[in-house]
C-alpha cells in the first residue's frame, strides 16, 4: 500500500516539476511573443492604466493625460495641439504614435529600463516605471514666431541653433489638433477620415517629412563647392558665363530672371540670383564634385533623425550635364526638407561647421530627474572656414542690397537667400517660395539661428510669389524671436 502511495506521491511531483517548468518557459521564453500578441488586451489595458509622461517646451508641458474612466484608462491630451503637433505627432489608442510620442515611447510609457530604479528590475518585476518626461529644445516664441508668420498657409518653418544643432522651431501648415485621435470609438475613426480626405494634408509634416525642389536657395550649396573646389577663387571676379545659358549637349537656353547676370562674379550672381553663373558653376564641378559637397550637407542621407524619422533629401547620383546644371540651381530631381535648408544655413553661419539637429534636450524620470541628455554633436565639416567667411559676406550682401531685403533687422548682422522653385509638369504648378537665413547680434561671438521657410500658397498670384516677398517677412520675425529669447 505504502508502495503505491509513494508512486502517486512521485507521479504528482513529477507533474508540480513539469507544471514549474512549463511556467518558467511561458514567463521567461514566451513573456514577449505573448506581450506583443494583438489577441493580448492585458497588455493594452495596462499599457493605459496610468498616465503617460509628457513632452515639454520651455519647461511647460505641452501634453497631459485625463482619466476617461474607460477600460482603456488614461487618454493623451494636448495643450496647444496644432501649434506643437510637428513636435509631438500624436499617441492614439486607436492609431498608434508618431513623431517624439513615437521615438521616445519607451520613456513616455514608462517601459525604457533607465528608468527602472535598478538594473534589469522591469525584466525581473516586469512591471513598467511611471512615464518620463521629454523636455525639447523647442522655444515657445520661435514657435509661435513660425506659426503665425504662415497664417495656416500650406508650408514649412524649421529653425537651428547653428552651433548647437538645437531645433527652436519646426512648424508645418496648416496643422491639426492631436488629441481628436488619442482615444477610441466612431468620433476618433470620423477625424481620422476627415484629416486623411482633407486635400490640404494637415497631418503631413511638412517640416521633416516633405521634400521640395529648393529653387534658388540651393545655390548657396553650389557657391560652397565652387569655392571649395577651387573652381571659383576669387567670388568678386567674372565669370566666364553667357546669359542666357545653353545647357550642355543641347539646343535648350537657360535664361535669368536677374538682369546683370553676364559674366556676372560669383558674389553678384548669388546677390542677384542669377540662374545661369550657377548652372555653369555646377557643371564646372563636376557630378562626383557636387556628390561630395552635397553629401556633407546632409543630402542623400537615409538615416537622419531628430530622433523622429527626417526625409531624405535628394541630389541625383546619375545625371547628364545638362541635368546637372539644372540640378545645381535646385532644380530637376534635386529636393529638400525646410529642415536640410535650415541646415544649409546653419553651416554656413557656423564656420562651415554643421551640428548634428537635435529636437530633444533631455529625458528625465516623472519625479524629474536627468537620466538621459544629448549634447552638441558635430555632422560634418560642410565647407572649409575661408567658403563659409565668403558666402557670410554673399548672404548678408542678399539682406542688405540683393533679393532678400525683407528679412534686414536693424542693429542685426542677417544673411539670406531667396528662392523661387518651379514644379510640375512644364513648371506649371504655382512656385515655392523659399528663404533661408541666419542671424547675428553685433558683438555676440556666435551666431543665434538659422532659418529655413517655404511656403506653398496656391491662392497666391504666381506673379506674386516669390522668397523674397513671400517667406522672407516670416524668416525675419522667426529670427527677432529668436534673437529676443536667448538663453
Amino acid at each position: 500500500m505504502i508502495r503505491y502511495i509513494r508512486r502517486a506521491a512521485a507521479f504528482c511531483l513529477l507533474l508540480l516539476v513539469a507544471l514549474l517548468a512549463n511556467a518558467a518557459r511561458v514567463q521567461l521564453f514566451e513573456a514577449d511573443e505573448l506581450n506583443s500578441n494583438p489577441a493580448n488586451r492585458r497588455t493594452t489595458i495596462d499599457r493605459y492604466d496610468r498616465p503617460r509622461g509628457d513632452i515639454l517646451v520651455d519647461g511647460e508641458s505641452v501634453t497631459g493625460s485625463k482619466d476617461t474612466g474607460e477600460q482603456l484608462a488614461h487618454e493623451r491630451t494636448y495643450r496647444h495641439g496644432p501649434l506643437y503637433a510637428p513636435v509631438t505627432g500624436y499617441a492614439s489608442q486607436t492609431y498608434g504614435t508618431t513623431l517624439l510620442e513615437n521615438a521616445e515611447d519607451d520613456i513616455l510609457s514608462g517601459s525604457a529600463p533607465v528608468l527602472a530604479p535598478l538594473p534589469l528590475w522591469g525584466d525581473f518585476t516586469r512591471s513598467r516605471q511611471p512615464g518620463g518626461n521629454v523636455v525639447t529644445t523647442v522655444k515657445d516664441s520661435v514657435q509661435r514666431a513660425a506659426y503665425e508668420g504662415l497664417a495656416g498657409r500650406r508650408g514649412a518653418v524649421a529653425a537651428l541653433d547653428p552651433v548647437t544643432g538645437r531645433v527652436l522651431a519646426l512648424v508645418s501648415s496648416p496643422s491639426y489638433d492631436p488629441e481628436l485621435l488619442s482615444g477610441t470609438g466612431s468620433s476618433v475613426t470620423d477625424a481620422w477620415a476627415r484629416l486623411n480626405r482633407s486635400a490640404d494634408r494637415p497631418m503631413l509634416n511638412r517640416a521633416i517629412r516633405q521634400t521640395y525642389p529648393p529653387g534658388s536657395a540651393f545655390k548657396i550649396v553650389t557657391a560652397a563647392a565652387a569655392l571649395d573646389a577651387r573652381v571659383v577663387t576669387d567670388p568678386d571676379a567674372a565669370t566666364d558665363t553667357p546669359s542666357p545659358y545653353v545647357l550642355p549637349g543641347t539646343s535648350t537656353t537657360l535664361p535669368d530672371e536677374a538682369r546683370g547676370c553676364r559674366k556676372a562674379s560669383l558674389a553678384e550672381a548669388v546677390r542677384v540670383s542669377c540662374n545661369t553663373v550657377m548652372a555653369h558653376l555646377g557643371v564646372e564641378v563636376g557630378l562626383d564634385g557636387m556628390l561630395e559637397a552635397v553629401g556633407r550637407f546632409g543630402f542623400n542621407d537615409d538615416d537622419l533623425k531628430i530622433p523622429s524619422g527626417v526625409a531624405r533629401s535628394n541630389f541625383d547620383s546619375e545625371m547628364s550635364d545638362d541635368q546637372l546644371a539644372l540640378s545645381s540651381i535646385g532644380q530637376f530631381d534635386t529636393t529638400a526638407t525646410p529642415l536640410q535648408m535650415a541646415m544649409v544655413a546653419s553651416a554656413v553661419a557656423n564656420g562651415g561647421d554643421l551640428s548634428r539637429p537635435h529636437l530633444v534636450d533631455r529625458v528625465t524620470t516623472h519625479a524629474g530627474d536627468t537620466v538621459r541628455r544629448q549634447g552638441t554633436e558635430s555632422y560634418h565639416r560642410a565647407m572649409n572656414p575661408a567658403t563659409a567667411v565668403q558666402l557670410r559676406r554673399m548672404m548678408v550682401d542678399v539682406v542688405e542690397s540683393g533679393t532678400g531685403t525683407n528679412a534686414a533687422i536693424e542693429g542685426v548682422t542677417v544673411g539670406g537667400k531667396t528662392g523661387t522653385a518651379q514644379h510640375g509638369v512644364d513648371n506649371s504648378g504655382t512656385p515655392y517660395a523659399w528663404f533661408i537665413s541666419w542671424a547675428q547680434e553685433p558683438g555676440s561671438g556666435r551666431p543665434a539661428v538659422a532659418v529655413a521657410v517655404v511656403v506653398e500658397d496656391a491662392s497666391a498670384n504666381r506673379a506674386d510669389i516669390s522668397g523674397g516677398g513671400s517667406a522672407a517677412p516670416i524668416a525675419r520675425a522667426v529670427m527677432e524671436a529668436a534673437l529676443e529669447d536667448r538663453d
